[in-house]
């Protein structure tokens, strides 16, 4: 495995960490000491999803453009790290929400100039096992990140002062991150100087807008994970083991990540795409009627198994079925999916205020169409230029 690979992942566990000490608690802080409501909470994680995603296509042109990968993964590190000084000034609603879109807006443009970096040093048979063991040093992260938050809260109580020094703890890994990537050689790619973003976007494979349907389809399932946190919290939990189960959800994701990569690599992506959607239409289900706490705990490690498919095995799937522009083709795909995750996020919390479990049964059958979906589209072949020509005998090559 190449060394960037490690370095990258260092970079994004420090990364991790300081963000999901603030997430961690975030859901329960907004609505119980800051005084939001469950639908504002649906309104504010949809536009951080929103900015999560809004751009990511435009960096990804930009590094396909100038064949520059790291200064715009410092960008986007860096952007990312001083959002969080809001939280040190204000404990607003509406701060909090600016914080919570502002920081994921670094997210949005570091993210495919970084994964292209991964996509280029991790050969085609181990890109599922490298994109799975970055993604697990990402959310060891936020793994360590609740672990020290539910340590402030046991330690101080769960009183807004504690926030406050949450808060200025969270900012010190987020710096280091900074250090660490600064010191990592760039891996350029090839550049595009003449092409527009409009001209991008016609250059991309078929494969991959194939994809995007389905993905677009399997991304109004996919509702704000705050929501899981409160749908514990109703069963029962305190606040500071709902931050225990959010370190139980990492964990998950960490010992899964590179297994399951592993797993893609040998038998193929696209049946691991499709087990991610099933395993997100059972776990819904789960929550739909789980009523005791220890199916709780059950459905958050399901999560975690779900979230090492959807977050790593996403992308390496991306660049195995696009060669040529991979930072463009992966900011258009999170840029698309970003797009539908505030719809989804509203619907939920609408559905959230009528009964929990109709969010969750809505999600489940979405995630049933996108399975059916990514059958019938299968954007892991590729079509012969005959049967572009002749779509009535269509047939497909791998």
């Amino acid at each position: 495995m190449h060394p960037d690979v490690l370095k990258l992942g260092l970079v994004s566990l420090l990364t991790d960490l300081s963000s999901e000490m603030i997430f961690s608690v975030f859901a329960i802080f907004f609505t119980t000491i800051a005084g939001a409501s469950a639908a504002l909470l649906g309104l504010v994680e949809g536009l951080a999803d929103l900015a999560a995603s809004s751009l990511n296509y435009l960096s990804g042109w930009l590094s396909d453009r100038s064949g520059k990968r790291k200064v715009f993964a410092m960008a986007g590190y860096g952007f990312s790290t001083l959002a969080k000084a809001i939280l040190l000034v204000t404990s607003s609603v509406v701060g909090l929400g600016v914080f919570r879109v502002i920081e994921r807006l670094g997210k949005s443009f570091r993210g495919p100039p970084r994964d292209a970096w991964l996509s280029a040093v991790a050969t085609k048979d181990t890109r599922g096992y490298s994109f799975g063991v970055h993604k697990a040093l990402d959310k060891s992260g936020a793994v360590l990140g609740p672990l020290m938050a539910y340590g402030l809260l046991s330690w101080l109580g769960d009183g807004a002062a504690t926030y406050q020094v949450l808060f200025w703890v969270a900012l010190i890994p987020a710096l280091l991150s900074i250090v660490v990537l600064g010191l990592i050689k760039d891996q350029p790619g090839t550049r595009h100087p003449r092409e527009n973003i409009a001209d991008t976007w016609k250059t991309l494979s078929p494969q991959l807008k194939r994809y995007l349907v389905t993905a677009g389809i399997f991304s109004l399932a996919y509702f704000s994970f705050g929501f899981l946190l409160l749908r514990a919290y109703s069963v029962g939990f305190a606040v500071k083991d709902i931050v225990l189960l959010y370190a139980l959800f990492n964990i998950s994701f960490v010992v899964a990540a590179p297994l399951v990569g592993k797993l893609g690599d040998r038998i193929g992506r696209a049946r691991i795409i499709i087990l991610g959607y099933l395993i997100y239409l059972l776990m819904s289900i789960g929550f739909a009627f789980a009523a005791t706490q220890w199916q709780v705990i059950a459905l958050f490690v399901i999560y975690g198994l779900f979230y090492s498919i959807d977050e790593a095995q996403s992308k390496a799937f991306i660049a195995d079925i696009e060669l040529e522009r991979r930072a463009s083709a992966i900011g258009v795909y999170n840029f698309v999916t970003g797009m539908i995750y505030l719809p989804a996020s509203l619907v939920a919390g609408a559905l959230w205020l009528i009964h929990p479990a109709g969010a969750f049964i809505f999600a489940a059958c979405l995630a049933l169409a996108a399975i059916v979906a990514f059958l019938a589209l299968r954007p892991d072949l590729q079509r012969t230029s005959e049967d572009r020509a002749e779509p009535s005998h269509t047939r497909y090559i791998p």
